[in-house]
C-alpha cells in the first residue's frame, strides 16, 4: 500500500463489528476529549455514550485508547478510554518518565473530570500497573479494578516477546512494511485488526513514510522497570477494592507463580484465564473481555 492514506479515527467501527459479529451500530456516540493537567500536559481520551462513564479503560504500553474499540462497542456502556501520557493523542512528557506512578497522577485528572463515578477501572499491561498505582494515589476513583495480563511480577524475560516488537524500528518506508512487521510479532491477531491498529497507532509523514505515535524515550527498556513493578505487590495487597486478574492463556507475561502470588496478596481476588488469547486480551478475545467487565459491574 503506497501513497497518501486517509484516516478518520471514527470510520473503522464497522470493521470491528463485522469481524467479531457484534450487535452494535457502526456510528456509536463517541467523541474525543482532552484535559489539561496542572503541570501543563494534555491527557486525551475517547468518551463513549451520553451518560456518566461507568467504566474506565486504560491501554498498555505502545498502544492507545482505540485498542478497546471492539470491547466498547460490545459493552454498550458509557465509558472513558484514556490515552496514557506519551501515547495516542496525549502529550509527551519532557522528562520521558512513563512509570506507573507518574502516569497515574496524570490520568487521575481526566478521570476525576470526566468519569469520577466510574464503577470499574480496567488496565491492561502498563495500563494495569498504572491503574494499580491510581488505586493507591486516588482510591476514590478506583471502586473496582481489573488487571489485564499483568501483575507486579512482570520481568524483562517474561515481556521479551512484547518488548522485542516495541523496541524495533520507530519509522518505516511504507504502510506495508509496518504491517508486515506487526503481523510477524502478533500471531494471534487477524490482519484486518492489525491494520486498524496501525492506522490508530501510527502517523503518516509528509514523505509518505510512517512512524509510531508513542514516545519511546525511557520506554520500554528502563533498567529499573522490574524493580518499580515489583514494588506494586504491596500496593496490590493494601488495595481494598474488589479486584480481578485476567490472564491470556497464550501470553508469557503472567505465569503460574504470578497468579499464586496474586492470590496470596489478595485471597478475595478473582482470576480469569482466557483461552486462545495472547497478551492483548482485548484485541484477541474482546467478547470474553466484555463478559468479564460486565461481571464486575454492580
Amino acid at each position: 500500500m503506497s501513497g497518501r492514506i486517509s484516516y478518520d479515527e471514527f470510520s473503522l467501527f464497522a470493521e470491528n463489528i463485522a469481524e467479531f459479529g457484534l450487535d452494535a451500530s457502526p456510528s456509536p456516540r463517541v467523541r474525543r476529549i482532552a484535559h489539561a493537567t496542572p503541570g501543563g500536559s494534555t491527557i486525551s481520551a475517547l468518551q463513549w455514550g451520553s451518560g456518566s462513564p461507568r467504566v474506565v479503560l486504560v491501554h498498555g504500553g505502545a498502544q492507545n485508547a482505540h485498542t478497546w474499540d471492539t470491547v466498547a462497542l460490545d459493552l454498550a456502556e458509557s465509558l472513558l478510554a484514556v490515552d496514557l501520557p506519551g501515547h495516542g493523542h496525549s502529550s509527551w512528557r519532557d522528562d520521558g518518565d512513563y512509570t506507573p506512578a507518574t502516569m497515574a497522577a496524570e490520568i487521575a485528572h481526566i478521570i476525576d473530570h470526566a468519569a469520577p463515578d466510574a464503577d470499574v477501572v480496567v488496565g491492561m499491561s502498563l495500563g494495569g500497573l498504572t491503574s494499580l498505582s491510581l488505586a493507591a494515589h486516588r482510591s476514590d476513583l478506583v471502586r473496582r479494578l481489573v488487571l489485564v495480563d499483568i501483575t507486579p511480577g512482570v520481568t524483562d524475560a517474561k515481556a521479551k516477546a512484547i518488548t522485542d516488537f516495541v523496541n524495533g524500528p520507530q519509522s518505516f518506508p511504507s504502510f506495508d512494511d509496518l504491517l508486515r512487521r506487526t503481523i510477524e510479532h502478533n500471531p494471534t491477531r487477524s490482519e484486518s485488526s492489525l491494520r486498524r491498529g496501525i492506522l490508530h497507532n501510527a502517523v503518516q509523514l509528509d514523505d509518505l513514510s510512517w512512524r509510531w505515535r508513542y514516545d519511546r524515550r525511557g520506554h520500554p527498556d528502563r533498567p529499573d522497570r522490574a524493580r518499580i513493578a515489583a514494588g506494586l505487590w504491596d500496593v496490590l495487597e493494601s488495595t481494598t477494592c474488589p479486584i480481578a486478574l485476567v490472564r491470556g492463556a497464550l501470553s508469557p507475561v503472567v505465569d503460574d507463580a504470578d497468579v499464586a502470588e496474586f492470590l496470596v496478596r489478595r485471597p478475595d481476588g478473582v482470576v480469569h484465564v482466557v483461552d486462545e488469547a495472547g497478551h492483548s486480551v482485548q484485541g484477541d478475545k474482546p467478547r470474553e473481555m466484555t463478559r468479564i467487565i460486565r461481571s464486575m459491574l454492580p
